[in-house]
């Protein structure tokens, strides 16, 4: 079962926010490369609100997850952004995935539900 991690990391000001985005690009790029189950790490910053990242992660299952928060990868990202001032804390959940499916059907149009949902 899939498990998805998304939320948001408010930074103090837009140079804090940047700055940290900028040395964790190392360790993203590590973290999609070398560990097993990742699907997707993404620290991105929004295009919107001048100080927020946006966290996403996609593994394969919990034992990868798992995995993942006992990697030096994950505790440098830790130690990383806590560097960087932060306003307030962050809202970051965890989700399991038990179906996906393609947002646009056969003939392009987008869909809501889950089709293959019995």
């Amino acid at each position: 079962m899939l498990v998805i991690i998304a939320g948001t990391i408010d930074f103090a000001d837009p140079d804090a926010r940047d700055s940290a985005i900028a040395a964790s690009c190392d360790l993203q790029a590590s973290t999609r490369d070398t560990e097993a189950g990742c699907l997707a790490y993404v620290f991105a910053a929004d295009p919107v609100v001048p100080t927020r990242v946006h966290v996403y992660e996609l593994w394969e299952s919990e034992v990868c997850l798992a995995a993942h928060f006992e990697h030096p990868n994950y505790l440098c990202m830790r130690q990383i952004l806590r560097q960087f001032p932060r306003a307030g804390s962050s809202v970051t959940m965890k989700y399991r995935c038990d179906l996906s499916e393609p947002v646009y059907d056969h003939q392009g149009r987008p869909r809501a539900d889950f089709a293959t949902a019995g």
